[in-house]
């Protein structure tokens, strides 16, 4: 919700970082206390080493694995098989952990940090591209079913309370939802005087150009803390035999209802009011690796004089070019040659798509040559 409306970028990633890491520590915790409350005893003695191990191991065991599979991934060339492995490796992992009796959150949050940040240098365009379209639309789907599957519970368990016990249910999920919007609030904005405080005190010296903490990034902090699929999930997993269960279950699906609706639909009226503006960090880190990278390019090419090498110049200058070098004149070839690419792909499009309407080729050959126009839309980017 919070990408879509364009924050500051130091706001977006501490946000991002505090929800990867908030679900695997809660998650955790969580996992400790259902079995506390199952076996209705509870010794920090008996509790410490076995949450040490879970989160040691984790730290350890997540990168360990990561670092397997991308050796595994090399070898691997053909993109269903490459899709199903990452599947199948990611669920793997999380399977393994249990068995080992570590966090399995944390085991698959530091797997996939360690993946995420070596893949890149080992993925071909081809595997990468429609790998991120496949998971976003596989994370997308499960976040639809978590909600469906709340509300196929959320019926039932209305339908066997009566009328003063429903009420008490709904005080008391009130009661939650205002405690973990406010509890929110004066932690964080504790953390932030704190930090606006050190920062006066020893000066703020940030490794890269980003906003500085203030009250209004503090009061964005804090209201930016709807719950999700995370909190859904963590009450439907609760046994059948829980004491409060349907409770437990309202309640989680009226903090989530409550914080989407009251902060989400507010979020973007106060960042507005707010007005807070980093000057687009990642924009000028974005024109500095343009540069680097357009450099490194027309380099490799400078002992080259023949047509292709030309062609290939002016090929990386149109598409790694800055907007705003040379008054607008990169940009504007940019444009120029987005727009050309596009209507030449067009009109080749159509020819194909004439040929297999007049049976002058079979599907076969059209998909063929479609495939291969696909990649050379691909290669082109987009005006955007």
């Amino acid at each position: 919700m919070l990408r879509q409306l364009r924050p500051p970028q130091r706001l977006l990633t501490i946000l991002e970082g505090e929800s990867l890491l908030n679900d695997a520590s809660a998650l955790l915790i969580y996992r400790l206390a259902v079995g506390a409350a199952t076996a209705k005893s509870f010794s920090i003695a008996g509790v410490a080493p076995a949450f040490i191990v879970a989160v040691a191991g984790a730290v350890v065991v997540g990168p360990a694995l990561a670092w397997l599979l991308l050796r595994v991934m090399d070898r691997v060339q053909h993109v269903p098989t490459a899709i199903i492995l990452q599947f199948v490796s990611t669920i793997g992992v999380w399977i393994l952990a249990e068995l080992l009796g570590l966090s399995a959150v944390l085991t698959t949050v530091c797997f996939a940090i360690a993946a995420a940040r070596s893949s890149p240098g080992r993925t071909p365009a081809r595997i990468r591209i429609p790998t991120y379209a496949v998971w976003e639309t596989v994370v997308f789907a499960l976040n639809i079913l978590a909600f469906i599957f709340i509300g196929l519970q959320i019926r039932p368990i209305l339908a066997t309370l009566g009328a003063a016990e429903r009420g008490r249910y709904f005080v008391i999920a009130a009661a939650v939802l205002v405690t973990v919007i406010v509890v929110r609030i004066v932690w964080h904005m504790s953390f932030n005087a704190v930090i606006r405080w050190r920062d006066r005190r020893f000066g703020f010296n940030p490794p890269r150009p980003m906003l500085r903490p203030t009250v209004g990034s503090g009061l964005v902090i804090s209201w930016a803390g709807m719950r999700g699929i995370v909190s859904l999930a963590a009450a439907l997993a609760l046994p059948p035999e829980f004491p409060y269960r349907e409770l437990i279950v309202l309640t989680a699906f009226s903090v989530v209802l409550g914080t989407l609706a009251i902060q989400g639909l507010t979020l973007k009226p106060l960042l507005r009011r707010l007005d807070l503006n980093d000057d687009d960090p990642v924009g000028r880190e974005v024109r500095t690796a343009r540069e680097r990278a357009l450099q490194a390019a027309l380099s490799s090419l400078v002992d080259d004089k023949s047509a292709i090498a030309g062609a290939i110049r002016q090929e990386f200058t149109a598409q790694l070019s800055s907007d705003d070098d040379d008054g607008g004149v990169r940009g504007n070839i940019r444009v120029a040659h987005h727009d050309t690419r596009r209507d030449a792909l067009a009109a080749a499009r159509q020819a194909v798509l004439d040929l297999r309407t007049r049976d002058e080729i079979g599907d076969d050959a059209f998909h063929e040559i479609e495939e291969e126009l696909d990649w050379l839309e691909m290669a082109g980017g987009t005006r955007e």
